[in-house]
């Protein structure tokens, strides 16, 4: 599928941004040659979700991580509304996290926006109603963002959810249902890489 609207940059990026490997895992060692930078989707990384919540199975990730400096303002990619948002404060969870509805082009879609910092869920309202281009959250720092280095996961779903969650990372057994379920989101953030 591919859509002909255009679309606001979640995130704003530099020219330099790099895209970051992780299919062999997390090195806290490297060194970064920008403060912004892509995660990939659908890429398995091995060894980087240890916490119990992924039950030492879940590895193949399926948003995209857009890395940004803590404070960066996250912006709605197309207009649409609040549908679900909350606190995932387990460790390795997404932390503050906001999920928005969307029509485009007739097709219903939902975009998860996990790692945000606290302030974002401020007077937030389920129905409220978001604007392309609107600034409505920011990415969080590590010790209000699950644990993580600062960045958005940036998630489609073609499935409302229940809570404001979904599997940011599934095993392999799960991986070809998660990929009909959880389109890529360069959909609608374009060609990162």
């Amino acid at each position: 599928m591919t859509f002909t609207s255009t679309f606001h940059p979640v995130i704003e990026l530099p020219p330099d941004y790099e895209v970051y490997d992780f299919s062999e895992g997390y090195d806290p060692e490297r060194v970064r040659k920008s403060p912004y930078g892509i995660g990939r989707y659908n890429e398995k990384r091995p060894g980087m979700y240890t916490t119990d919540l992924f039950g030492g199975v879940r590895d193949v990730h399926m948003g995209i991580d857009i890395g940004a400096p803590a404070g960066t303002a996250v912006h709605a990619f197309s207009e649409g509304e609040i549908v679900l948002f909350g606190d995932n404060a387990a460790p390795g969870d997404y932390g503050p996290t906001i999920v928005t509805a969307h029509v485009i082009e007739g097709v219903e879609l939902y975009a998860l926006h996990g790692h945000l910092c606290a302030r974002s869920l401020t007077n937030k309202v389920v129905g409220q109603k978001i604007t392309r281009g609107e600034i409505f959250c920011w990415v969080g720092e590590k010790n209000e963002n699950g644990g993580w280095n600062p960045h958005l996961h940036f998630q489609l779903s073609y499935r409302r959810p229940d809570r404001p969650d979904m599997p940011g990372v599934v095993s392999e057994a799960d991986r070809a249902e998660a990929l009909q379920l959880y389109p890529d989101p360069r959909l609608v953030l374009g060609p990162l890489y």
